[in-house]
């Protein structure tokens, strides 16, 4: 999910250079509701699986039928893996029909975003002469949420009876956390944060401001690390709402939300998409690269090309909201 929420400046750069809507290919089940209706979409391809060996894949013969039909075109490949450049060229979209990011290695502390805006400034060769001049485009994503998401949003806060309550966001789980197959404290799990941190992270924020409700998100799967999390929580207001917020609920309330405290996943990219202040723990990977990009809302990274969140604590997360919250209320 935080990966295509990087995509999109890409394709807003292409679309507004060609006039024309551009067809997406992704994986996931999150792909559709989270791109339909952004700016410069058209078609979305969905994909089960790369890595399926071809011949046992009916999901990849659909994706090559439809590439086809759709005739060719230029093609801008942000997909590092060879499955996927297979794929295209079964249907006929080889290298000289591509802009390929393997081909575009990353510049110094080069941030992804910079890198597909870069790219989508070129044409492949085999249109070379034919195509418009690049269209430059803020480097930052941004995402729309649905007059219906805000309906449904509004509706949902009201049966949970938190109609007019600030909202605070707190994304605790990700998907190597919720492995269906070992302990979340493994050390293979670079992303865990122990919960009794989370627990005082939360009781932080609802001592600063006793009137926010704070939201534990996440899918079904996320619900029991949320509630192990809730149970040490000394403060109420406090609620596990996993399960309860499919993406066009979540672009909405992360739109409204005062503010929100991830680990470095999907959600993440989608509320600094949408100008929700932001605090995100970063494990291994580098910020440089993938980190969160707001227009205007303040972005707190802590972490980043560290082997785990464990040397962090709780008291760094509070600084870094405070600093967020008062960076929010500076920006008005």
């Amino acid at each position: 999910m935080g990966d295509m929420v990087l995509v999109t400046p890409i394709v807003r750069a292409l679309y507004r250079r060609f006039g024309a809507p551009v067809d997406v290919v992704s994986s996931g089940s999150w792909a559709r509701p989270l791109l339909e209706g952004q700016e410069g979409v058209g078609e979305i391809l969905l994909l089960d699986s790369r890595r399926r060996p071809y011949v046992f894949s009916p999901d990849q013969w659909r994706l090559v039928a439809a590439l086809r039909a759709r005739g060719v075109g230029p093609v801008w490949m942000c997909d590092l893996t060879e499955q996927t450049h297979a794929l295209l060229a079964r249907a006929g979209l080889g290298p000289e029909r591509l802009v390929a990011a393997r081909d575009h290695p990353f510049g110094p502390r080069e941030h992804v975003v910079d890198r597909y805006l870069r790219m989508a400034r070129e044409i492949p060769a085999a249109f070379a002469g034919s195509a418009p001049a690049p269209v430059e485009v803020e480097p930052k994503p941004a995402l729309r949420v649905a007059d219906a998401s805000r309906v449904d949003a509004a509706a949902w806060l009201e049966g949970r009876g938190l109609a007019g309550r600030p909202l605070v966001l707190l994304q605790a789980g990700n998907k190597r956390t919720m492995r269906r197959f070992g302990r979340r404290q493994r050390a293979t799990n670079v992303k865990y944060w122990p919960e009794e941190r989370w627990a005082r992270v939360i009781d932080g924020i609802l001592e600063r401001d006793p009137g926010v409700a704070v939201l534990l998100l996440g899918v079904e799967t996320e619900k029991s690390l949320n509630e192990d999390v809730l149970r040490l929580v000394r403060r109420p207001g406090a609620l596990n709402v996993a399960g309860e917020v499919p993406i066009p609920r979540l672009l909405a309330l992360q739109e409204r939300a005062r503010g929100m405290v991830s680990v470095d996943t999907g959600p993440a990219h989608s509320a600094a998409a949408l100008d929700c202040p932001l605090v995100v723990l970063f494990s291994t990977a580098d910020p440089d690269r993938i980190a969160p990009r707001s227009h205007g809302a303040p972005v707190e990274i802590l972490g980043g090309r560290i082997e785990s969140l464990l040397g962090m604590d709780h008291g760094q997360v509070l600084a870094a909201w405070d600093r967020a919250v008062s960076g929010a209320v500076s920006a008005r």
